[in-house]
């Protein structure tokens, strides 16, 4: 499923196509969208197809088109402080970038049936918290994920405000589905080859609207005859500690400080890159002479088109030398202003989550 957009370069430039294309339409999508690069959740060896608008397999790993997860991002309508339910939660991409969008006081939970799947998860979601120059710009709700089918959940689990099934669902288990949704949530799922979002409206009343004709393989059925087969514990609702809420208001108040000391210094916030377009400038019609019995076209080149030829080269010599230049890794000021305080090394290194840059 996929290929509704353009392939791109880079993680931008694709971000870039899903706007043009409308299937990215608000800011708080898009800025979750940018912040995680999708290439980062490929296997060494395949990112080169990471930035194409196509689903990718490889084993029990699994990402949908970026197309599919837009739409999703949309239809859930997401906002900070809500609960999120990933069934299928898969390499953890998803789950993540909603997380930035939830924020620290959200509940962000996923379950997937594969085991060597949520481990990759979790290493993902590790080094996106330790390396990603995103991370100290948003506050994240971090995914907790389990082992289990998500059709086995235990029956007086808590419900969501916000939930998706990144698999197809029979018309048996929509029933199943819509109660693991608070009243006011939204539920976002494949039926009948239709990505559908259902509103919650009431105890036993619901909206429904299709959004996008799609084609997901189905949830995988419990084996009843299967002894092995356990209900499944979602992660518990905790309470933050208060040492945890201290280190997310400190970071909060710095990154606030920096805002402001930077606007009134009048430095612009960094704006996102955009996709460079080769000029393409209008020849001039050919004319044809006679030579002998011969038509033979002549073009009609001008000292102006000789001056936009030197022009075009020198621009293009200018951006491969600028190409060339190796980049400087952009400032980290929240970690600056951190390791500035006076502090010791241990409270220092907990405030900034133990990354190394």
């Amino acid at each position: 499923m996929g290929g509704a957009v353009s392939a791109g370069e880079d993680n931008d430039d694709l971000i870039d196509n899903l706007k043009e294309a409308q299937y990215i339409r608000t800011e708080r999508v898009e800025q979750a969208f940018r912040a995680i690069d999708r290439g980062d959740y490929y296997l060494e060896g395949y990112r080169d197809n990471a930035y194409k608008d196509l689903a990718w397999k490889h084993g029990n790993i699994h990402l949908s088109a970026p197309c599919i997860y837009s739409e999703v991002m949309e239809a859930l309508k997401l906002q900070p402080g809500l609960s999120f339910l990933n069934l299928g939660s898969g390499t953890g991409y998803l789950s993540t970038m909603v997380g930035l969008i939830l924020g620290p006081f959200g509940i962000n939970h996923g379950i997937e049936l594969h085991t060597d799947v949520v481990e990759y998860a979790k290493g993902k979601l590790e080094n996106f918290i330790k390396n990603s120059d995103s991370f100290d710009k948003f506050e994240l709700c971090e995914p907790a994920f389990v082992v289990g089918n998500c059709l086995e959940i235990a029956s007086d689990s808590h419900q969501y405000d916000r939930i998706y099934c990144g698999a197809g669902v029979q018309k048996d288990h929509e029933n199943y589905m819509k109660i693991l949704l608070k009243v006011g949530g939204i539920l976002v799922m494949p039926i009948e080859d239709q990505l559908t979002q259902i509103l919650r409206t009431g105890q036993n009343t619901w909206e429904s609207k299709n959004i996008l004709a799609v084609s997901f393989a189905p949830l995988v059925q419990p084996n009843r005859n299967d002894n092995k087969c356990e209900t499944v514990i979602l992660p518990a609702c905790a309470v933050r500690s208060l040492q945890d809420l201290a280190r997310i208001y400190i970071r909060r108040t710095l990154r606030n400080f920096i805002n402001d000391e930077m606007q009134a210094k009048g430095i612009p916030q960094k704006a996102p890159p955009k996709r460079k377009r080769r000029k393409c400038r209008r020849r001039r019609p050919n004319t044809y002479v006679f030579v002998g019995n011969q038509l033979i076209p002549h073009s009609l080149d001008s000292e102006d088109d000789e001056k936009m030829d030197d022009d075009s080269k020198e621009e293009e010599e200018k951006e491969h030398i600028e190409a060339m230049k190796p980049e400087e890794p952009p400032r980290n000021l929240l970690r600056e202003k951190i390791m500035s305080l006076p502090l010791p090394e241990s409270l220092k290194a907990y405030l900034t989550y133990y990354r190394e840059k």
